[in-house]
């Protein structure tokens, strides 16, 4: 009886293999078709990492099969950016010697049984000619770091976090603990990050890259008209659901971050994602959503009145943050310091405040709720900053918040940068709460109290993704932003019955 059950299992792979190996080219070829990105430019990758290093071993875990069935898998972003390989239980290592590399791709098979609902993994002859990487199977990789470190090199990781926004508190990865095993076991290794080399590497968008961030915010766009453009919504999920669904509409894998959907007070909160509450007629509502498009990400923001009319004061507040991005879209050119981008726009929302008396002055100071030494960060310590407290830029790509160009040395704009130019302002009677009770906070608050309950709960932001090319800046994200264009778009809505 185990001699026939045995037998039977046997067959059973078989039929499985014969079933599945006829679609395996087909799956890489659609695979790698799908990326767009040329597959030269993977290797391209590489070496230029190689370049950078001159001497070391390169190891990287990419992500792990998802724990539910409650959503696709995702690569890890500096993986993808090395590999081009999108399964999970994969690790990659490269040899580099003299700025040479020797590289592979360590993969996990597919059970037989599991292949009926999530499909079978390419093998290593399939993966060899789709991405240009050997293959061997994941159980030998401890074997070949143990061989490799014997070269007594330098052990250069790619951490396998989700986000580089939290890499110090995304802690228990794969890649962490193969790394942790192998110092213990060979004491005298030198482990470094690569993910500076990796993310100077990043920070240059190719023509390829910067085509695909460029369709992804046109995705976003649509995503935008269609909220400007859906039946007055009662509750910020439907806003919510008419973005997303653009989206996925347009070719989107998913959103390329939580979207934000912040009615009236809410839209105070930069990071507000619970997108439930109800939406009163006289709101503003902040709406922050990009699209992914074939793993690049746009990021936008529009603000929108409910009931499709802005009022004066709404009108007031908003021209200031749209003067502002203009400011900073004027100080955005090939060769120019990033820094007078972010001090034009800064200058135009403190010149508004001002006049709109919610700040005594515009270079007037505050003891701010956060902490820092106004003699060294002066900036930090103006007014204004309690109603414009983030940054206005930031690089996108592979994730939305990517490396960029214009982040190190003489900090200018370069041709292949691609980044967001995103002003805010948020009035609220929450921040004046937060200010340490000092004499000087005391007098601000009492100036400003009157004109912060004229704006009470208003939140600002316009945010618009671009790209930097030899020719110079080009906003990607084109959903109407003026005044009248939104006004105008969001008259057309379809009416509905209370």
């Amino acid at each position: 009886m185990h001699l026939t059950r045995r037998a039977a299992r046997v067959t059973f792979n078989a039929a499985i293999n014969a079933v599945f190996s006829a679609a395996i080219a087909l799956v890489v070829t659609a695979s790698a078709l799908a990326a767009q990105l040329p597959q030269s430019e993977y290797a391209d990758h590489r070496a230029a990492l190689a370049t950078a290093i001159k001497d070391g071993i390169i190891f990287g875990a990419g992500g792990r099969n998802p724990v539910t069935d409650f959503g696709p898998f995702y690569q890890i972003q500096g993986f993808q950016y090395l590999t081009n390989y999108k399964e999970p239980d994969a690790a990659f290592v490269m040899l580099v010697q003299g700025g040479r590399a020797t590289s592979w791709l360590f993969t996990t098979a597919s059970d037989p049984r599991r292949a009926f609902y999530y499909g079978r993994r390419p093998d290593s002859a399939a993966l060899h000619r789709a991405i240009g990487l050997p293959a061997r199977p994941i159980a030998t990789l401890v074997g070949v770091l143990d061989s490799l470190v014997a070269l007594q090199l330098p052990l250069y990781h790619v951490a396998d976090f989700e986000d580089a926004d939290f890499q110090n508190a995304d802690s228990l990865t794969r890649g962490r603990t193969i790394v942790r095993a192998l110092v213990a076991r060979h004491p005298g290794l030198e482990v470094r990050d690569a993910h500076p080399f990796v993310d100077r590497i990043r920070a240059k968008k190719s023509p390829a890259e910067l085509a695909l961030i460029k369709k992804a915010a046109q995705i976003s766009t649509e995503g935008h008209r269609a909220a400007m453009s859906a039946p007055e919504a009662r509750f910020e999920y439907e806003l919510q659901a008419a973005v997303e669904g653009a989206f996925l509409k347009g070719g989107a894998a998913r959103t390329s971050y939580g979207s934000i959907v912040g009615a009236g007070m809410n839209g105070t909160q930069l990071h507000y994602m619970k997108n439930r509450a109800a939406i009163a007629r006289g709101d503003l509502v902040v709406i922050d959503a990009g699209a992914e498009y074939e793993g690049y990400a746009a990021d936008v923001t529009r603000t929108i009145p409910a009931n499709g009319k802005f009022s004066p004061e709404q009108r007031q507040l908003y021209q200031i943050v749209r003067d502002a991005q203009a400011a900073a879209e004027r100080n955005s050119k090939l060769g120019q310091s990033s820094v007078a981008q972010l001090d034009s726009s800064e200058r135009v929302r403190l010149k508004g405040l001002a006049k709109l008396g919610l700040i005594e002055a515009e270079e007037a100071t505050f003891d701010p709720p956060w902490n820092v030494d106004c003699a060294k960060q002066p900036r930090q310590c103006q007014q204004g900053m309690l109603w414009m407290i983030h940054g206005i830029s930031h690089g996108i790509g592979l994730a939305v918040h990517d490396p960029a160009q214009f982040y190190e040395g003489d900090r200018t704009f370069k041709a292949g940068d691609a980044f967001t130019i995103e002003p805010g302002l948020y009035i609220s009677t929450r921040s004046l709460d937060a200010l340490p009770d000092t004499p000087k906070n005391r007098a601000f608050m009492a100036k400003v109290k009157a004109a912060v309950a004229r704006y009470e709960g208003a939140g600002v932001r316009i945010e618009d993704s671009y790209i930097m090319t030899e020719q110079g800046l080009e906003r990607v994200s084109l959903a109407p932003r003026e005044i009248a264009e939104i006004e105008a778009l969001m008259a057309k809505r379809p009416r509905v019955q209370p």
